[in-house]
């Protein structure tokens, strides 16, 4: 079981985001929210890093991103995620973020495997 499964389970129609190809779901700067699930699609986050230099990462389907936003008070978003082709994706906002971790705990666990192994999918392609 993935953190896509939980949050797939919780989510209501409501929650679940259509976006075209070129759309951006939020910028660099922005004050998020939500974190995303991605059903189907593709996402690019993209970021300008301390040396000035652009970087991204493609999100890939059955992934999640954008989790700071439900950890951190008044977080801002340190990347720009645009749709690289026509998407779906499921919004989580912080008080189903914290119902989901209290009623399943292994959640928690999921959405940190799954950010590490996004870390160390960027690490890598940093060579």
């Amino acid at each position: 079981m993935h953190a896509l499964d939980t949050m797939r389970a919780l989510a209501s129609k409501a929650e679940v985001i259509h976006l075209n190809q070129g759309d951006v779901l939020f910028r660099t700067g922005e004050t998020g929210t939500c974190m995303y699930g991605l059903l189907e699609g593709s996402v690019r986050l993209t970021w300008i890093d301390s040396a000035g230099h652009e970087g991204h990462e493609d999100i890939p389907v059955g992934h999640v991103f954008g989790a700071g936003a439900l950890v951190m008070e008044n977080h801002q978003r340190l990347s720009t995620a645009t749709a690289t082709s026509d998407c779906r994706l499921i919004a989580m906002n912080r008080d189903k973020f914290l119902f989901a971790v209290q009623e399943t705990p292994m959640f928690a666990v999921q959405l940190l495997a799954s950010i590490d192994a996004r870390l160390r999918d960027i690490k890598l392609a940093d060579g």
